[in-house]
């Protein structure tokens, strides 16, 4: 009896260290969930969202996302707490993702996109008007940051009359430090006020209240995003990038600004395949945008129902990430 009761305890362990360790290790590698960044906006939520599509109906591994700040959420991947973050704007935390990498701490495994637009923007309609909203043209000689100087009373700061407002990305942004010293650079100190608002839903706030009301608005913002995506605006001309004369005045465009797919430094082992499926992730703002306007085209769909949409319409670009047998558990899942 005893050595029945033995063999039987024997079988129950085997069976369950089998089960235990197929569940850790999952059909990829010797993780079971993978944990994503959700650093606050639309675009990474999408890119979020068909990539956990692909990971757990492909690779049959869980997924979870993390929400927070850029900061935080960065902090994350570097200490293991986010194991993916399909959105690293490499330009705008330049100093801290050069460090992680050098440290070790991520791994960067693809450029998602790096066709993005970022600097000052004004609604279009204050050069070219807007003959449906009955909009007349205020500055049709508008065209570059430096002309900025001739229309100080059009986009007049309420709190120092007689000059104008620029809205300047946050304090802490790595591109408040670049506008603020373009102003220098262009000679907009003596007639605008350098406004950094407190956050990046007071720049859009702020731009959507003037944009509602048909007046005049110049501010920072990049792209691709839902609010360039929902509004009809058009960014300031500079001089072509020039890295020795940016790198002294920021008198030219903006660098361009890689927006790279990392990991942390122990997802390239413990999900081999996932990484694999990463390293092939690529898109462009003119793709990633298309989303973004699904969303607000249909103002109930979520980022998940932007992903399922974009995903069914360009069956051919995220296919072409993977090998045919897991395309395919993807595609059967998604009927």
């Amino acid at each position: 009896m005893k050595k029945i009761l033995l063999l039987l305890s024997t079988i129950v362990l085997v069976v369950l260290s089998a089960c235990s360790g197929s569940s850790a290790e999952g059909e990829s590698g010797k993780v079971d969930k993978l944990v994503l960044a959700d650093a606050g906006w639309n675009s990474i939520r999408v890119h979020n969202a068909i990539a956990q599509t692909i990971i757990e109906e492909g690779y049959g591994i869980d997924t979870e996302v993390k929400p927070g700040s850029t900061a935080a959420t960065i902090q994350g991947l570097r200490e293991g707490d986010i194991d993916v973050y399909m959105e690293v704007w490499t330009d705008n935390i330049k100093d801290v993702y050069e460090e992680a990498i050098e440290a070790g701490d991520f791994e960067k495994v693809s450029v998602n996109f790096d066709d993005n637009d970022q600097g000052l923007y004004v609604p279009t309609y204050v050069i070219e008007g807007d003959e449906e909203r009955g909009i007349e043209p205020m500055a049709p000689d508008l065209k570059t940051v430096e002309d900025l100087k001739k229309y100080p009373e059009l986009f007049e700061d309420p709190a120092e009359p007689g000059k104008g407002r620029l809205i300047n990305a946050p304090s802490g942004w790595q591109i408040e430090k670049a506008i603020t010293k373009k102003m220098e650079s262009y000679g907009l100190n003596d007639s605008f006020v350098n406004f950094r608002p407190g956050s990046d839903a007071a720049i859009v706030a702020s731009l959507a209240d003037a944009y509602e009301a048909g007046e005049p608005w110049v501010g920072y913002y990049w792209s691709p995003t839902a609010v360039t995506a929902k509004y009809d605006l058009t960014l300031l001309q500079e001089p072509e990038y020039d890295p020795e004369v940016y790198e002294k005045t920021k008198a030219t465009q903006s660098p361009p600004n890689d927006v790279v797919v990392a990991v942390h430094k122990h997802i390239p082992e413990a999900a081999p395949d996932v990484v694999d499926f990463l390293k092939n992730y690529e898109t462009s703002s003119a793709l990633t945008e298309e989303a973004l306007d699904y969303m607000n085209d249909n103002e109930d769909a979520s980022a998940e129902e932007a992903a399922m949409w974009w995903m069914n319409k360009h069956e051919d670009v995220w296919t072409s990430w993977i090998p045919d047998d897991v395309a395919k558990k993807v595609k059967d899942a998604m009927e």
